[in-house]
């Protein structure tokens, strides 16, 4: 059996730098088709956004979009500082001065004039010191202004003005065979762009092993190096930020992923308006329609999203949305899979209300549903982090009442394995929620011990006291 390992392409760099020298062409110019664009607001920060039509055929000109787009993606550098040191080794590299190292590189995309840039988090996770090098060489350093590890996107900024800069596009808009080209630094060649179509969309590289993802998938040659880079349009629109490849090797073989622009953008505008990205949960679990399960359940339907639980008070519930229902369009998206769901539910938030199409029976119906926000609360002294949890995983752990630890706050082993288990009480008091938990440890002194019970798969429960 072949197996396809998903990686991250994260760029491992020695201590030689490529460097590439271009000249920084800024020209006023149209991109092919109309250019309109506008400016939304969120908070006290404008994000340019297109509304052009893609362009489409055989004849279509690549020039203008690459030559537009190349002066806005810029080569990220994750550097890590070294203390003065009297080692041996420290005196033979760097003469026990201390010193820098790249210890990993990649891409990243301005997006305003004043130096906001998007990036993956992967690319500057760690780093003592990012340091950003734009297409014409000048070289900045640059502030993490937020970062959102699960969607493996991070918010910089460096301290400039009058930037080369790519507007967002809409990526619900993009079609299958669509050309697009890839912007980024592969293996430290500065300023590549490669051309491919847009080969799927919605893809989920999970396959069932974890959240559903919502990535989508080009044949645009895009290797380590790429990651935090453009996906754009031929009219130059930013239309999704290269994060992954799937590949034997490590490098390019056809397949490579990008997180849509609307999710990014979302989550870019998050960071700035709240500190945090505010996710909306519609407030169900399922699974995607297949064979077995359509014969199962005797559907009538191929595709969509089955609906096996539904939580209590969510919009989904509130709704009418049951347990059996299925899912097949979320407003004027098609819902094929989980995937085409979370994607589009993942660019909303809390609050938004969006109309969705079920299948009940032989009959459709339409309602209208107001996204609730998803609810963690990290507790600290035990380094976990814990959500609500839904009536299959409460049954499956054979307990009444819980929340569900979803996180670890550190790699230490004997944490992170209790990742997936449940906790039913907190110093001896029950607990059915986040807000349970949030409430307990508001109310308690932080020098005070801490009780949590745990129940394990088989229903067993253990309890362990913490001492500050």
């Amino acid at each position: 059996m072949k197996k396809f390992t998903t990686l991250l392409s994260v760029s491992v760099l020695g201590g030689i730098m490529t460097l590439g020298s271009y000249k920084l062409f800024v020209e006023e110019g149209d991109f092919p088709g109309s250019q309109e664009q506008r400016i939304e607001t969120t908070g006290n920060q404008a994000f340019p956004v297109s509304n052009n039509t893609a362009i489409y055929g055989t004849n279509a000109d690549f020039t203008e979009a690459a030559e537009k787009t190349v002066h806005a993606v810029v080569h990220v550098k994750n550097v890590a500082v070294f203390p003065k040191s009297n080692s041996v080794w420290e005196q033979y590299y760097r003469g026990g001065n201390g010193g820098k190292a790249i210890q990993g590189a990649g891409s990243g995309v301005i997006i305003t004039p004043d130096g906001y840039i998007v990036t993956n988090n992967h690319v500057i996770n760690g780093a003592s010191e990012i340091e950003v090098t734009l297409n014409n060489n000048k070289t900045y350093k640059a502030e993490v202004i937020g970062t959102d590890p699960k969607a493996d996107i991070a918010l910089i900024k460096v301290d400039a003005k009058g930037l080369d800069y790519i507007p967002f596009g809409n990526s619900n808009n993009v079609k299958l065979g669509e050309w697009v080209l890839a912007v980024g630094n592969p293996f430290n060649l500065t300023s590549t762009v490669t051309a491919g179509i847009i080969s799927a969309k919605a893809r989920d590289l999970n396959a069932g092993d974890g959240t559903p993802q919502s990535y989508i998938q080009t044949d645009a040659a895009i290797n380590p190096g790429n990651s935090g880079g453009a996906l754009v349009n031929i009219n130059g629109e930013l239309i999704g930020i290269n994060t992954a490849i799937t590949s034997q090797t490590g490098s390019y073989v056809g397949y490579g992923f990008a997180v849509p622009s609307n999710n990014a953008r979302k989550i870019v505008e998050d960071i700035i308006e709240f500190g945090n990205v505010q996710q909306g949960i519609l407030g169900i679990r399922g699974a995607d329609v297949s064979a077995p399960i359509s014969q199962e359940f005797g559907l009538n339907v191929s595709q969509g999203v089955y609906v096996s639980d539904v939580d209590l008070g969510s919009g989904a519930a509130i709704s009418g949305i049951r347990e059996g229902d299925v899912i097949r369009q979320i407003d004027n998206i098609e819902v094929r899979k989980m995937a085409d769901l979370t994607g589009y539910i993942n660019s909303k938030r809390p609050d938004d209300v969006v109309k969705v199409t079920i299948i009940r029976g032989e009959k459709e119906r339409v309602v209208n549903v107001t996204l609730t926000k998803y609810e963690t609360f990290a507790i600290q002294p035990i380094g976990l982090e814990v959500a609500n949890a839904s009536k299959e995983e409460l049954k499956k752990f054979k307990a009444e009442n819980g929340v569900k630890i979803i996180r670890a706050l550190s790699s230490d082993k004997q944490t992170m394995s209790l990742i997936g288990i449940i906790i039913t009480e907190i110093d001896n008091q029950k607990i059915s929620d986040v807000a349970d938990v949030r409430s307990i440890l508001n109310s308690k002194d932080s020098s005070e011990p801490l009780s949590v019970t745990f129940i394990n798969p088989r229903g067993e429960e253990q309890t362990y006291i913490w001492r500050k």
